[in-house]
């Protein structure tokens, strides 16, 4: 017996009524938290208790700084992460893409977090302003250490943790729109600035604004412009900056928790799991 499931919320994906009545959207899924960290140590100490964060002894260096960073003001972090983007081939100069975020920081008091996702191109990007290798080289940033840039207001981290731990700790995620990516930050209650490349991340980055808990999506050149030269730096600069302003505005800020609130009672997993028991197992 075929039973056809979508690991998404019919809270925020309207189901429409032509679909057979065999077919069930469950709620967004999550793999267990633990699962989600690049190292043994960290997923072993956040497994003991997911919602408190474990001692920095506790932790591996690089997991260690980014919790620090977390820690280090009053004001939350911007989440900056374009998962698999680059390695598909749509990051063609991660220096501008980079020099779109200096420039952000310099005229604003912000602070962000960049996930790499392990690209090569960008890793070596930011070792090189960091003044750690030779521009050319093809090793990957450290396996123990995050890179700070631009006054210590960016951090780049190359690892792996949960994004349902980390997006509650940020003010907002600027994200390509990935479903993975928007279901945290739904989930987390935090205004999302979104720039799709491919195929659902543009229903996503549409679906988001018209709920109310993101602007108008960006054009991929308003994040990672293709040329370094001033005049696109500045303009994805002035552009990102909009962005960020309007996400942050009470109106998205509040939609966003209401949203969150909304999914707070659904658990994915079990009702999939429910709806095999039910349909197939049980037959």
């Amino acid at each position: 017996m075929q039973v056809p499931m979508y690991g998404f919320s019919p809270k925020i994906v309207d189901c429409p009524g032509y679909w057979p009545p065999n077919v069930y959207s469950c709620g967004f899924w999550f793999l267990p938290m633990e699962w989600q960290f690049s190292c043994d140590r960290c997923r072993l100490a956040f497994s003991n208790n997911s919602s408190i964060p474990p001692a920095l002894e506790e932790l591996c260096q690089r997991h260690a700084s980014l919790q620090n960073f977390l820690n280090g003001s009053s004001s939350p972090p911007i989440f900056v992460g374009l998962s698999s983007i680059g390695s598909m081939g749509f990051l063609t100069n991660p220096k501008a893409f980079l020099a779109v975020l200096q420039r952000v920081i310099e005229a604003t008091e912000y602070r962000f977090i960049l996930f790499t996702s392990g690209y090569e191109p960008l890793d070596t990007s930011i070792r090189y302003l960091a003044g750690n290798d030779d521009p050319n080289s093809s090793h990957m940033l450290g396996e123990t250490d995050s890179t700070f840039l631009f006054n210590s207001q960016l951090l780049c981290f190359s690892g792996s943790i949960p994004y349902n731990w980390l997006f509650p700790r940020c003010a907002l995620a600027i994200h390509h729109a990935g479903s993975g990516s928007t279901a945290a930050a739904l989930h987390a209650g935090i205004p999302q600035v979104l720039c799709p490349y491919l195929l659902d991340q543009f229903y996503w980055a549409e679906r988001l604004c018209w709920i109310g808990v993101a602007p108008d999506p960006l054009p991929r050149h308003h994040l990672c412009p293709d040329s370094l030269d001033d005049i696109n730096i500045n303009a994805a600069c002035d552009a990102l900056r909009v962005a960020i302003d309007r996400a942050t505005s009470a109106k998205i800020r509040l939609q966003a928790s209401r949203i969150a609130k909304k999914l707070s009672s659904e658990d994915g997993i079990g009702e999939a799991l429910n709806i095999l028991r039910e349909k197939v197992v049980s037959r």
